[in-house]
């Protein structure tokens, strides 16, 4: 009886040995967020030099460990122009090509790569990224002098649109077709518009989303059509806000065309883009929820301001 208990013992310690061999406890890492951000002082000149120990994360209010951190110099951009083109914007078509010939003097080099799409009812490829970003303001005005659209690839897919202006599908498209899975540099579309919308079929919220998911910064410049006692319609007015609104959610800037300086905009998008942070964070919050969860990027040198993303949302696979 001792000998088979003492079998039955040894038997036993062995299967849980082997169990536990056999069966190694997995940690399931929380998901990693990764963020950029540029910081200027009180002169709006860009800050160089900070550490880890100079920024402090939260996320929906609660304090975020650092994974890593790093400053970028010099880093190769990925860029789309996206113009607008609809009725709105016709007296500007010569500006734009101006501009956008500033832009790409002042912004890129020849390790960038950028690509062109207009758009009004429906968004045009108009020069792919085998394009020289030199001749990108060509090809615009190429485009702007075309009788058939159609010779022009189209972004997304074949909608029924009435109305004339896809501003929101324009940001949407740009961002999940033709950004979102380019490797290496940093991401941006410059849009040249007056920020209003009638023909989309996503909403505002839907173009952010995009934009902070495949860490697209949106630049604004606006245009807009003013009456003849130059002031702004409640369309105007919600335009302008529309485009603040989604380049402050992603990062970015808006700039008013009519404000002189446009030269200097452009130099300060190029810098940004180029001369920036960028740190990652393992959220505290693991729950894959399909909500938006806040981040908030501070400073302790309470003078420095932080551009960034506003959030995420949190989606399952």
């Amino acid at each position: 009886m001792k000998l088979w208990m003492a079998v039955c013992l040894t038997a036993s310690i062995c299967l849980a040995v082997s169990v536990c061999i056999a069966q190694p406890a997995f940690r399931t890492d929380v998901h990693l967020v990764n963020i950029g951000f540029s910081v200027r002082d009180g002169q709006g000149k860009l800050v160089t030099g900070l550490t880890q120990d100079d920024i402090e994360v939260l996320e929906d209010g609660v304090p975020q460990k650092i994974a890593f951190f790093a400053r970028s110099e010099d880093v190769p951009l990925t860029l789309g122009l996206v113009v607008d083109i609809s009725g709105s914007q016709g007296s500007f078509l010569k500006p734009h090509e101006r501009d956008l010939g500033k832009f790409l003097e002042s912004a890129l080099t020849p390790k960038d790569r950028a690509f062109l799409t207009c758009f009004a009812n429906h968004i045009r490829l108009v020069a792919d990224y085998s394009t020289p970003a030199r001749d990108l303001a060509k090809a615009l005005a190429g485009y702007d002098h075309v009788k058939d659209a159609t010779a022009y690839p189209e972004l997304g897919p074949k909608e029924i649109r009435t109305a004339g202006t896809a501003f929101y599908d324009a940001i949407y498209y740009s961002s999940v077709q033709m950004l979102a899975n380019t490797e290496g540099g940093r991401r941006a579309l410059i849009i040249f518009s007056d920020g209003e919308d009638n023909s989309s079929a996503h909403h505002m919220l839907d173009a952010i989303e995009a934009a902070q998911t495949n860490n697209v910064l949106l630049f604004c410049v606006r245009y807009t059509e003013e009456g003849k006692d130059k002031r702004l319609t409640a369309r105007n007015k919600y335009g302008t806000s529309v485009m603040a609104r989604i380049a402050k959610e992603t990062g970015g800037a808006d700039y008013d065309a009519r404000e002189n300086g446009l030269a200097e905009n452009f130099k300060e998008i190029g810098e940004q883009l180029r001369s920036a942070y960028e740190l990652g964070y393992h959220s505290s919050n693991t729950a894959l929820d399909e909500t938006f969860h806040k981040i908030s990027i501070r400073a302790k040198d309470a003078s420095l301001t932080i551009r960034a993303k506003t959030g995420y949302y949190a989606r399952g696979k």
